[in-house]
């Protein structure tokens, strides 16, 4: 679907929910004092604010919402919603650095929950980011697929960094069961209501 019919299929719900592909560079937020790339060059839609966010080097899924309560719900500590990145990390990770991902890692002081982390045999089919990964000939890269259920800032990069494997790259593919599936970077379309509702 191209983005003009992604632009014209309205919600079919009174509050409305967007799923945006963020790109690298952008801040998760609609005004900045220092002219930097926000969600406004990329969103026209008034009266959605983004749910939570991504660090500005960080791209993916980020969602966008009319609707306060679902905001809430999606951020809250309690509701344990899963978040499901692609990782790209400096060298290969050996299973005893995987597991300490697994069962929680001390970062600022507070011990991370338990996450799930898988190391991809094969390097994901992404798109191309407009600043491209430094890159080291002597320094191999390898693909995490990491599952976490917080929001720390930074938190993955803290993380990764703790087991000695710098984050290169970060890409949101999931909150919950709602996917980024192939939406091009910088383009958004609405939530369908079977994605969200029974969820929350």
């Amino acid at each position: 679907m191209n983005s003009q019919l992604w632009k014209k299929a309205k919600p079919l719900f009174p509050n409305r929910h967007m799923l945006l592909h963020k790109p690298y560079g952008v801040l998760s937020k609609f005004t900045d004092s220092e002219g930097r790339p926000t969600l406004a060059d990329y969103v026209g839609e008034s009266g959605i604010y983004p749910v939570g966010r991504l660090d500005m080097d960080s791209e993916g899924l980020l969602l966008l919402t009319s609707d306060g309560k679902f905001a809430h719900r999606l951020t809250s500590p309690l509701q344990k919603i899963p978040k499901t990145y692609l990782v790209q990390v400096e060298r290969i990770p050996e299973e005893s650095a995987l597991e300490q991902l697994r069962q929680g890692v001390v970062v600022k002081g507070k011990r991370t929950r338990q996450a799930k982390v898988h190391l991809l045999c094969y390097e994901p089919t992404v798109h191309p980011r407009p600043v491209p990964v430094r890159f080291r000939k002597s320094v191999p890269t390898a693909w995490l697929r990491l599952e976490i259920q917080e929001g720390m800032n930074r938190q993955i990069r803290h993380m990764t960094a703790q087991i000695g494997h710098p984050t290169l790259r970060i890409i949101r593919i999931g909150i919950g069961p709602i996917r980024l599936g192939s939406l091009p970077p910088g383009r958004w379309r609405w939530l369908r209501e079977g994605e969200w509702r029974g969820w929350l």
